[in-house]
């Protein structure tokens, strides 16, 4: 257990982070979801505006270093290639 003010305060922002971490990882999931389920539809025109919404998500979460920011360009790459790939 901690004994350092300077420890406990340290293990209470750490838990705040994750906590926060947790939220914004789901947030950007719920988004690539949203996504995933328009492609399925096979509407490419609510697909794109789905997209549209989920890629500032998708990139502030790799700029907060939520997600590897090569993880995530690879995510929007293949979404974006799929939402090319269906029928107008």
């Amino acid at each position: 257990m901690a004994t350092h003010a300077s420890a406990k305060k340290s293990i209470r922002q750490i838990k705040r982070r994750t906590r926060a971490n947790g939220i914004r990882r789901s947030r950007v999931r719920l988004f690539i979801k949203k996504v995933e389920a328009a492609i399925a539809s096979g509407d490419k025109e609510l697909a794109a505006a789905a997209f549209r919404e989920a890629q500032p998500e998708m990139m502030r979460a790799a700029r907060n270093r939520i997600f590897h920011r090569n993880q995530i360009a690879r995510k929007l790459s293949r979404l974006s290639a799929r939402i090319k790939a269906i029928a107008a």
